[in-house]
């Protein structure tokens, strides 16, 4: 009998053996699934808290633009109201130009230095200061320093670095696109509403909104962007990042990132793809009046309707274009679409056929932008996001600057049709250049 029980000893050894491994499996791949689990709730409530800063970044951005476009059809008429002629208005614009495009890429530098929140803080802190100073400029030198602030005012580009921070390379073009929305309810509103309050209640209370306004923005910066919107992983160190390096003011740093492959050629694009239209814009309330024959109601409908063209066309269309195509294809259709815009442009006599040429117009402008925007971001380390925004933020500012005396010369000199052959001429260049140059993009459509 003992011998019987010292057999049967191996067999209930291996089996017990059998069932504790089959038990520790058992945990191992509850545990397993438990982490899994885990993760994914992890996952999914970091793409909720993504998405949720995304919708605060439009909001910001929205209320920076409604409260610019608000002063900007407010200011013609309290400069006026000082004193201020046409040829001082234009040096008064010419300053907020200047500015605009001294501070770009040092507000896109600060932000890769001190965090989105922080650059988003110091724009709505500016925009405060900009508002205020306006609200109590009683004479021409306090109205001139009232633009001082501008040099910061980057709520657009504060709002973009915090979509590429918190966006992966194929979604960024879409969530960028969708800026189009913010700025299409800025001019829409921001002018209306400059028009009926500085009517009903007088030329400073814009002003005074302006000023409560930025304040709520800086509220909701405060407490709704995290401190650093850039994921952990994106913050890493490459040979060619050195972003954190140097003083915010360092125009060697700036001038770096044209170094990278890709990045000079597309922002040769951008600057003279849309430069004879900008012209054309920056003239418009002249020729609005010369050559369409608007009275200022009229103008202030002809705003709204590019509004909502702007909407539209950047916030619904060209977010589903890149979805479909790739960056290239789009960059060389709006530099192709512009062309046939300044053939048109060549050719209009009335503001119905401006009302026309409008809609390719606004979507060559709006895929251009964002496009250019997105490739120039990709193509720069992660660190040196903000510096580049920084820098496409000076393209319009730079219009602005040179615009009065280049778009003055032009209207008087060949009238409407020059702005016209001079971007059908300058985007045929441009296209051709395209097609036959290898620019090394970093390919990727939107999923």
């Amino acid at each position: 009998m003992l011998s019987v029980n010292y057999a049967w000893q191996p067999a209930v050894n291996h089996s017990m053996s059998a069932m504790n491994t089959k038990a520790r499996a058992g945990v191992e791949e509850g545990a397993s699934g438990m982490r899994s689990k885990t993760l994914e709730k992890s996952s999914h409530s970091g793409e909720v808290k993504r998405g949720q800063v995304i919708l605060v970044a439009y909001l910001i951005a929205t209320l920076d633009l409604t409260f610019l476009f608000m002063q900007m059809g407010v200011m013609p008429y309290l400069a006026k109201s000082l004193g201020l002629d046409s040829v001082g208005f234009g040096y008064l614009q010419t300053t907020f130009g200047v500015l605009q495009l001294m501070g770009g890429p040092i507000f896109g530098r600060f932000a890769d230095q001190f965090g989105t929140r922080a650059a988003l803080l110091l724009s709505c802190a500016s925009g405060s200061a900009f508002f205020l100073l306006m609200s109590i400029s009683t004479s021409i030198p306090l109205l001139f320093l009232s633009r001082l602030p501008a040099v910061f005012m980057h709520g657009l580009p504060g709002a973009q670095k915090v979509i590429t921070d918190m966006t992966t390379p194929s979604q960024r073009a879409d969530a960028l696109g969708k800026l189009g929305l913010c700025f299409g309810i800025g001019i829409v509103i921001g002018s209306a509403l400059g028009g009926v309050l500085s009517t009903k209640f007088g030329i400073f209370v814009p002003t005074y909104v302006g000023l409560v306004g930025n304040l709520i923005n800086t509220t909701i910066a405060m407490v709704w962007i995290p401190l650093q919107a850039k994921p952990k992983s994106d913050h890493r160190v490459t040979e060619h990042s050195t972003s954190q390096s140097g003083s915010v003011f360092s125009i060697r740093e700036i001038l770096r990132l044209m170094k990278f492959p890709g990045v000079m050629e597309v922002f040769i694009v951008k600057v003279f793809a849309g430069l004879p239209i900008g012209l054309f814009l920056i003239m418009f309330s002249i020729i609005s009046m010369d050559f369409f024959g608007l009275e200022a109601v009229e103008s202030g409908y002809l705003m709204s309707y590019f509004g909502v063209l702007q909407m539209v066309l950047q916030g619904l269309v060209v977010g589903k274009l890149t979805n479909h195509c790739t960056e290239s294809t789009l960059l060389r259709l709006s530099v192709f679409v512009f062309a046939g815009v300044g053939l048109g442009m060549a050719l209009m006599k009335t503001v119905w056929h401006y009302c026309i040429v409008a809609v390719p117009l606004v979507f060559a402008f709006s895929t251009l932008g964002t496009i250019t925007d997105s490739i120039l971001t990709k193509a720069v380390p992660s660190s040196d996001t903000g510096t580049m925004l920084g820098i496409c933020a000076s393209v319009q500012p730079l219009t602005r600057t040179v615009g009065p005396t280049i778009g003055g010369l032009l209207y008087k000199q060949f009238g409407v049709s020059s702005f016209g052959y001079l971007q059908l001429i300058v985007n045929i260049g441009l296209f051709v250049y395209l097609l036959k140059s290898k620019i090394p993009l970093r390919e990727g459509k939107s999923q």
